[in-house]
């Protein structure tokens, strides 16, 4: 019996499952939907929702913590980066930055009136090779 076992492995490695969410977190942010199996799409939903959750708090420690669930890795700037940077030119930062960016500044308070809920698992047709069953996971508008 699997009595207090919440965690589907998906025939991974903690690692590895690990980097998979936080990899599909970060594309779920950056185009607001992504296409998946059904069962990687009911486990990131746990993990979006507890996102945007941290997103609403919009605190140095949500922050970080949001940092640390999705493996954010900042690129160093140079004195001359750094300075655009503060200036409001953005265009030095890596692509998980502006993930952060996005999810602090336009999801958090988008539903910041919402109490939960706020992703949606639709069905898809089966996909062609396995026959695996699909769905889209995309943030509520």
């Amino acid at each position: 019996m699997r009595h207090l076992n919440n965690t589907i492995k998906l025939n991974r490695t903690s690692s590895h499952r690990r980097a998979l969410f936080a990899n599909q977190l970060k594309s779920l942010i950056e185009n607001g939907r992504i296409e998946t199996t059904i069962t990687k799409a009911k486990i990131l939903k746990r993990y979006a929702d507890k996102m945007v959750t941290l997103a609403k708090k919009n605190t140095l420690a949500s922050r970080r913590k949001a940092i640390a669930e999705l493996q954010i890795r900042f690129n160093k700037l140079s004195p001359k980066e750094a300075r655009k940077a503060k200036e409001g030119d953005t265009s030095a930062y890596n692509a998980d930055r502006q993930v952060i960016d996005t999810l602090f500044n336009e999801i958090g308070p988008r539903f910041k009136s919402r109490q939960g809920g706020y992703t949606r698992v639709l069905r898809l047709a089966r996909r062609q090779g396995d026959n695996a069953e699909m769905a889209l996971i995309e943030y509520l508008s």
